[in-house]
Order: structure tokens, then C-alpha cells, then sequence
């Protein structure tokens, strides 16, 4: 059975695992701060959220998100799914499923019109779980650094 709810200040460490997991295989280097920071701002529970997954009491899914307007969307908030990471051994028993739709009932509560997220054309594995729940309107993502 999957449960998904809050972090537990005790969740850090296998958090933080996962989440490097996530950062990993989009071939990225974050610094430590990097992660300090996310924390901080997720047990704040604010302006970045985070939600766990667990099976069997044991913590094996994360997902970060934040709301913000958005001038398609006028008369309410988006919620924006930032990152989603399942640990490897616990892919294909609906984790992943498991923490879409817990972000979208708790966007759906605080009046979101939508939910979206990106992720890399690559990623077959969780785009197909991605093309079960989601319309891929076709939008391709450019990014300017700014640091």
C-alpha cells in the first residue's frame, strides 16, 4: 500500500538521497546549499512544497511543487510539479501515479486551474506513465542561466 503526505523532519537523509537521485540522472551538480535550501523551504511548507511516498512506512517517492499565477489563467493560481523521482526499486508499483495525484487533489483544494510539469523528451519511462494522466500539449522548454 502507498501513502503519501508530508516530510518528516526525520526524512532528510533518504530525502535528500532521492532527490539526489533526481539530480543525478538529469546530469546535473548541485551544491550543498542547494539542497539546505530546499529543505528549509519545504518543512516551511510556504512557497515550495514537497510530498513523500512510502511503502511499507519506508519513505521510496518525492515530489516538489509550488503555485503561482499565471495570465492564461486569470481567476486562479497553476501549480507547477517541479520534480518527481521514484527510487528505482520501487518503479512500476504506481509511486509515481501515487504523488501526481496527491498533488493534484492538494492543487485542486487551494483553487489551481491546472497542474503541469516538464520533463526531458528522453525520459520514456516516466512519460509513459505521464501519457496515461496528462495531455502533452507539445511545448518544448527554452532556458536562459542567469547566474
Amino acid at each position: 500500500m502507498i501513502t503519501v503526505g508530508r516530510l518528516r523532519p526525520s526524512d532528510r537523509p533518504v530525502w535528500e538521497a532521492l532527490f539526489r537521485g533526481y539530480i543525478d540522472f538529469y546530469g546535473r551538480d548541485e551544491p550543498r546549499e542547494m539542497y539546505e535550501r530546499a529543505w528549509e523551504e519545504f518543512q516551511a511548507d510556504t512557497r515550495l512544497h514537497a510530498l513523500g511516498a512510502r511503502v511499507d512506512g519506508e519513505l521510496v517517492g518525492i515530489t516538489h511543487f509550488l503555485v503561482h499565477p499565471s495570465t492564461s489563467a486569470p481567476d486562479a493560481d497553476v501549480c507547477y510539479l517541479q520534480d518527481l523521482f521514484t527510487a528505482p526499486e520501487a518503479r512500476g508499483r504506481g509511486v509515481g501515479r501515487a504523488l501526481i495525484e496527491a498533488v493534484t487533489d492538494w492543487a485542486r483544494t487551494r483553487g489551481c486551474s491546472r497542474v503541469y510539469w516538464n520533463t526531458h523528451e528522453s525520459n520514456s519511462t516516466a512519460r509513459r506513465l505521464y501519457d496515461q494522466v496528462a495531455e502533452n500539449r507539445g511545448f518544448i522548454r527554452y532556458q536562459i542561466e542567469l547566474s
